[in-house]
């Protein structure tokens, strides 16, 4: 017998099985019991254009010698044609199967036709996903080494891909809600949520009470360990960077690097296979699902950051892996110039959510991870770019008026980042209810405060109290505004107050990646310093930054390991640093005295604080206006000499402000219908570096206010309980924040 290569593929010489005609829905690899209690897989593929579709199936051969396994490939012809759906059921197909279709048709890529079925396509609808992708010149549907690189995608590779690319798995879905039958969902509500992004390999990859194989995967999210963290810690819901399938760039794979965050996505039903402990032959599936039940068990729910704005098949010099190969012309936007692609997203295209099989692929994606994978809600990367109409974007778009009357997707979280990186594509405020947002201009506005660089503090007002002037329109809530200082792209909130420029070589990029424009402060010195008064201030800062984020009115997102003064080095980009630059050291809480385990306590305490008092859980907007015969206004600012704020005050420089919350009459009623009263807060912000005082307002807003928070003290254990009168002057240290409470009888 002739050497045959690792990893080749042999076509299956006897009869092949055959293909029953099945049915065109659902989408993707079904298995069930077909006519006459024959059980198998019904496989179906919408491919709009194409001339012909083949279903492979993959199967481990025996050894052909010198230790070389190799596998078996069977090409059934799907003939049955529905819709433009191509199907047909497979007895014998069980749960297990690996499978990719082949699709033939034109090649043309001047039109935008780019069939090639030498290349083996991962199924849309996929399940699971087994195998990692390799991005060598085979996986390329066109020549890419072709010597005249600039028609190169135009001239087809026959080479055929199926060594290179992972499988599709035949998984056996449970009926959608019976195994979660038992499972209790917290159904947080906005105004009651804290969201804490986290990945799920870097948040517990270095955890010392995970077990060592449970480490980076779903099952390590769900051990004790990392569950015990987030209850301690006092936040409702996880947002996991992007768990559906990806697929690393070429130029990272060529500079020994990976993409990490895994914002590349391919598979929108597969959980990443690379997060999986247990197996990826279908085992990622329930090992994911128990992850969710782990989490909703203590009460805390699960949102999953999305990528459905574009793919890992990039632009049209890129890899055909999927959706490329199946009907580019049906699942992409392409200009006039049909051979190029529309890019509103930086990443070299752009799915066409207008065509009614997108957006159907789309809404499936998302109604089987509520039904089946029991997820509570989502968090769309980029989301102005699914909002576009034919150009523009139109909040009146196909896709959002799907989601707006889906009884499925409309009860669930949504959470927009409310730009695109097209023209008119920044729609901060924009989205309709139902819909909350990532609110970069509080991010912004809070950043320039605490740095010196606000010339008012106008835009301060709004932020802090749930920014009015976006979000109150259309029945819209203050909890439509996100609000968060850090995310996952930019600086950890330790680097923010560490470094003013970033420092990305590592990324192999000439530090050309990531933004310029981070709206830092590095205390005085570049990076890592022994000098104590800047790192003292910098602790300090730390503390200010996270009780700014806590207090304010809106629903708050916190980054995984920022309460414990996480540092990436100044690396603003670290999305291609799957290593120890990313991964939480989880080693700094050691030490019970050091400053990163007192940043954690004060963390918990004001989490716990937030969720004892209405008052900063606001599920309307303030008025500004009197609700009591006292002339009591439910929202007041302060000057330093304890005065109300004048208009003359707003446009004035300034960097002390103080924030009086009333919680004698919060909109709204409780479940018994009864008025919701609360304590009070006095909130005095303080970024000028000198100290100086600040008057107490004395009747009608308080005759004393209790200290429960002061951002100067290095140990916040517990409140320091200090009682002061009203009309008494109190000292603010530079840099410092002061929170008071005031009793329900003032």
């Amino acid at each position: 017998m002739p050497k045959i290569p690792q990893g080749l593929r042999v076509v299956r010489a006897e009869a092949p099985p055959e293909v029953w005609p099945g049915a065109p829905t659902p989408l993707g690899a079904r298995y069930r019991v077909g006519p006459d209690g024959v059980a198998g897989t019904n496989f179906a593929l919408w491919a709009g254009g194409a001339e012909a579709v083949e279903v492979c199936l993959f199967t481990e051969a025996d050894d052909f010698g010198e230790g070389r396994p190799a596998e078996v490939e069977t090409r059934l012809p799907l003939t049955e044609l529905t819709h433009e759906i191509w199907h047909g059921f497979v007895p014998g197909v069980r749960p297990g199967t690996r499978y990719g279709f082949r699709v033939h048709g034109r090649w043309d890529p001047w039109t935008g036709a780019r069939w090639n079925p030498a290349k083996l396509l991962l199924d849309p609808y996929a399940r699971a996903v087994d195998g990692d992708f390799a991005l060598p010149p085979e996986v390329y549907g066109h020549v890419r080494d072709w010597p005249q690189q600039h028609i190169a995608d135009t001239v087809r590779d026959d080479r055929d891909s199926a060594p290179y690319v992972p499988k599709g798995v035949v998984v056996h879905d449970d009926a959608p809600g019976d195994e979660w039958a038992d499972d209790r969902r917290p159904k947080t509500p906005w105004a009651d949520s804290v969201i804490y992004e986290l990945h799920v390999k870097g948040f517990t990859q270095r955890h010392p009470d995970i077990p060592e194989e449970l480490r980076g995967t779903y099952a390590g999210l769900a051990h004790p360990a990392a569950v015990g963290h987030l209850r301690r810690l006092g936040v409702t819901a996880v947002e996991l960077l992007p768990v559906h399938q990806f697929a690393h760039e070429d130029h990272l794979l060529r500079r020994g690097l990976r993409n990490y965050w895994g914002y590349n996505s391919i598979g929108y039903f597969a959980p990443h296979a690379g997060y999986a402990a247990t197996g990826t032959r279908g085992q990622q599936v329930a090992e994911f699902k128990a992850m969710v039940r782990a989490l909703h068990d203590a009460g805390i729910e699960v949102i999953l950051d999305v990528v459905y704005n574009h793919t890992a098949e990039a632009g049209e010099r890129g890899p055909t892996l999927s959706l490329r190969g199946i009907d580019n012309r049906g699942y992409y936007r392409l200009p006039s110039d049909a051979r190029r692609y529309t890019d509103y997203t930086g990443c070299g295209n752009t799915l066409h959510v207008v065509q009614p099989n997108v957006l159907r692929l789309i809404t499936d994606s998302l109604r089987y991870w509520v039904t089946e994978m029991g997820v509570d809600g989502f968090r769309f990367d980029l989301a102005a770019a699914l909002a576009r109409s034919m150009h523009d974007v139109d909040m009146l778009s196909p896709f959002l008026a799907v989601i707006a009357q889906d009884p499925v997707l409309r009860r669930v979280k949504l959470i927009a980042e409310p730009w695109d990186v097209g023209n008119g594509g920044y729609q901060v405020g924009a989205f309709p209810p139902l819909w909350t947002e990532w609110n970069d201009r509080y991010r912004d506005a809070v950043r320039d405060f605490w740095r010196g660089a606000l010339p008012d503090v106008r835009d301060l007002g709004y932020r802090l109290s749930g920014s009015s002037d976006l979000y109150a329109w259309g029945g819209r809530r203050p909890y439509a505004s996100v609000n968060f200082i850090t995310a996952h792209d930019g600086f950890t909130l330790r680097d923010l107050v560490s470094y003013e420029h970033k420092h990305n070589e590592a990324n192999g990029e000439g530090n050309r990646d990531g933004t310029n424009d981070n709206r830092s402060w590095n205390c005085g010195a570049e990076g890592e310093t022994d000098d104590a008064r800047v790192n003292a201030l910098r602790r300090r800062q730390l503390r200010n930054l996270l009780t700014t984020l806590l207090v304010s009115t809106g629903v708050p997102m916190l980054v995984a390991g920022d309460e414990m003064g996480r540092t990436q080095g100044g690396n603003n980009n670290a999305y291609c640093q799957d290593s120890e630059v990313s991964w939480l050291d989880w080693s700094l809480l050691d030490d019970p005295a050091g400053a990163a385990a007192g940043l954690h306590r004060l963390t918990t305490r004001l989490l716990a604080l937030r969720a004892a008092h209405p008052v900063l859980r606001r599920r309307a907007f303030f008025s500004g206006l009197p609700r009591d015969p006292d002339g009591l206004r439910d929202l007041a600012w302060f000057t330093p000499l304890g005065a109300e704020m004048t208009e003359e005050d707003w446009y004035a420089p300034a960097s002390t402000l103080g924030l009086f919350l009333s919680g004698r009459d919060i909109p709204g009623r409780d479940e018994r219908g009864e008025r919701i009263t609360d304590a009070s807060f006095l909130t005095v912000l303080h970024a000028g570096h000198e100290e100086r005082e600040f008057l107490l307002p004395g009747p009608p807003w308080a005759r004393r206010y209790e200290l429960v928070v002061d951002t100067a003290r290095e140990e916040q254990d517990k409140a320091p309980g200090t009682v002061h009168e009203a009309g008494t002057a109190v000292r603010l240290p530079g840099r410092s924040v002061l929170l008071f409470r005031v009793g329900t009888e003032v």
